[in-house]
C-alpha cells in the first residue's frame, strides 16, 4: 500500500474511532443520568398505591389504617379518601377544604383523567371502593396521549426513517469531506513524497491549500537550482581539473622513471603520482556519483557471464600489481553457471573492483581477499569478503540501513572521501538489487550483493 493511501485510510480510521468516542460518551452521559436520577430517589418519587392500599383495611365497620400509610402521606404531602360504589366518600385523611365528599359517576369518569380539579390525583382499586390519593397543585405533572394504532406504527416508521437519513446524511457528509481533503492533500503528499526523492514537481497553485502548494513548488524549485549547481560544479572541476592533473602524472612518471636522478627526487616524485593517481580515482567517482544520483550515466544493458565478470576485475588487479601483503583469488564459485546475467558491464565491474579496494584500504597491514559468485534461483549472488580487521557492529548497522558513516581515521591521518561504496549502493539500486555487509569470524567483512538475473529497468 502506497504511503498516501496509509495517510488517507488512517484519517478514515481516526474519524471512526471519534464517532464510536461520541457514541460511547453519550451512552456513558444517558447511564449517569439515570443512575443519577435513581441516586436522587426518581424510582421512591413514584407513589406506591399498591402497598399504600393495603395499609387500609376494614374491621367491624370502621377503617384500620396502619401508621407507615400516614407517613407515606407526610413524606409526599398527599391526601387520601376511598369512595364507595354509590359516590360517597366513607374514609379520607387530610381531604382538602372544597372537595365534595360524593361524587357522581360521571365526576369520578372525570378526575380519573389524573386531575381532580387542581389536584394531580392517583386512582387504585380497593377493596371496599375506589382509593384517590391526591397531590398538591404543580407538584406532578400527568398527560393523557391517544391516536389510532395505524398512526402509532406510521409515527415509528417515521422516527426510524429519521434516524435512518440522518445517519445516511453523516456519512455522506464525513465521506463528501473525506473526498474533499483528499483531492486537496494527494497532490501535496505525492509532492513531499518526490521532495524526499529529490525528485523535481510542480503542483497547481490554487484552491484552500494554494499557499502550502506555493511553498512545496518554491521548495522544488530551490533543491532543483542547488542540484544543478553542484552538478555543473562537478562537472567544471573535472574539465578544468582534467587538463593539469595529465601533465602531473605525465612529469612526475618521466621524474620516476629517470635514473640520472637522486632516489630521494625519484621517490618524492613516486609519492606525486601515487596521489595524482588518487586525486584521478576521486575526480572520476565525484562524476559517476553524480550521474548516477541524477540518472545521466547511460546504461548499456547486455547479457554477461557473471564468472567472467569477476576473473576480468581480478585481472586488472593482478595485472596492476597487487600491493605486498595482499592476496586475491577467486574462490568457493559454481564454475558451471550457465545463467547469463543481464546488466552493465562498465557499471558492475566498477561494483566488485570498489568492493576489493574497500578491502585494500582498510586494511594496511595487509589480508587474504576472496570473490565469488553463484545464481540460485535467478538470482545472482555475488560475494567479496577479507580476512581483514572487520567493522564495528554500530557502523555495520548503519551500512545495511543504507546510512552513511562516520571516517574512522584520525585527523592526521589519510583522508576518506567514502564514495566507493556509495557508488557500490547507487549500482546496486539501479541493477534493482540488494547489498548485504557482515563480520565474519573470527575476523573480517562480507559483502554479499544479490542481483536479479533480468535487468527490471
Amino acid at each position: 500500500m502506497k504511503p498516501i493511501d496509509r495517510f488517507f485510510r488512517r484519517y478514515i480510521l481516526s474519524v471512526i474511532r471519534i464517532l464510536l468516542l461520541f457514541f460511547v460518551i453519550n451512552i456513558v452521559l444517558i447511564g449517569i443520568l439515570f443512575l443519577t436520577s435513581y441516586l436522587n430517589g426518581v424510582k421512591d418519587s413514584v407513589f406506591p398505591m399498591e402497598r399504600f392500599s393495603n395499609l387500609i383495611e376494614q374491621k367491624n365497620g370502621a377503617f384500620a389504617v396502619d401508621p407507615e400509610a400516614n407517613d407515606i402521606l407526610a413524606q409526599t404531602d398527599a391526601w387520601a379518601m376511598l369512595i364507595d360504589d354509590e359516590g360517597a366518600v366513607i374514609w379520607e385523611s387530610g381531604l382538602p377544604e372544597g372537595l365534595p365528599l360524593k361524587y357522581s359517576a360521571s365526576e369520578i369518569a372525570m378526575f380519573s383523567r389524573w386531575y381532580l380539579k387542581d389536584y394531580p390525583v392517583k386512582i387504585w382499586n380497593h377493596p371496599n371502593g375506589l382509593l384517590v390519593v391526591g397531590f398538591q397543585p404543580g407538584t406532578i405533572s400527568q398527560y393523557y396521549f391517544s391516536f389510532k394504532t395505524r398512526y402509532f406504527w406510521l409515527v415509528l416508521f417515521i422516527c426510524l426513517a429519521a434516524l435512518v437519513i440522518n445517519i445516511g446524511v453523516m456519512i455522506f457528509l464525513f465521506l463528501r469531506n473525506t473526498r474533499k481533503i483528499e483531492t486537496a492533500m494527494r497532490p501535496i503528499l505525492a509532492g513531499i513524497q518526490k521532495l524526499s526523492q529529490g525528485e523535481t514537481f510542480h503542483l497547481e497553485e490554487k484552491g484552500e491549500l494554494a499557499e502550502i502548494n506555493t511553498g512545496l513548488n518554491h521548495a522544488s524549485d530551490y533543491l532543483a537550482k542547488k542540484d544543478n549547481t553542484r552538478a555543473e560544479w562537478i562537472r567544471g572541476i573535472s574539465h578544468d581539473i582534467r587538463t593539469p592533473l595529465s601533465m602531473i602524472l605525465g612529469y612526475s612518471s618521466e621524474i620516476e622513471d629517470n635514473p640520472d636522478l637522486p632516489a630521494a627526487t625519484r621517490r618524492q616524485a613516486e609519492i606525486i603520482r601515487k596521489q595524482s593517481e588518487k586525486l584521478r580515482t576521486l575526480v572520476a567517482d565525484l562524476n559517476l556519483t553524480t550521474k548516477l544520483e541524477y540518472s545521466m550515466q547511460p546504461f548499456r544493458i547486455k547479457p554477461l557471464d557473471p564468472l567472467e565478470l569477476i576473473r576480468q576485475v581480478i585481472s586488472e588487479f593482478l595485472n596492476n600489481g597487487l600491493p605486498e601483503g595482499y592476496e586475491l583469488e577467486l574462490s568457493g564459485t559454481d564454475t558451471d553457471i550457465k545463467t547469463f546475467l543481464y546488466g552493465d558491464n562498465f557499471l558492475l565491474n566498477r561494483m566488485l573492483h570498489n568492493l576489493i579496494q574497500n578491502s585494500i584500504t582498510h586494511n594496511p597491514g595487509g589480508c587474504q581477499i576472496t570473490v565469488s559468485v553463484k545464481m540460485d534461483n535467478r538470482i545472482c549472488t555475488f560475494c567479496v569478503a577479507d580476512s581483514g580487521c572487520g567493522i564495528k557492529e554500530s557502523y555495520l548497522a548503519l551500512l545495511n540501513n543504507d546510512t552513511s558513516i562516520p571516517s574512522s581515521q584520525t585527523e592526521t591521518a589519510e583522508a576518506e572521501h567514502g564514495l566507493g561504496l556509495k557508488i557500490v549502493r547507487q549500482i546496486v539500486k539501479v541493477h534493482y538489487g540488494e547489498i548485504q555487509f557482515s563480520n565474519i569470524t573470527p575476523h573480517g567483512l562480507k559483502t554479499e550483493i544479490h542481483l536479479p538475473d533480468k535487468f527490471k529497468g
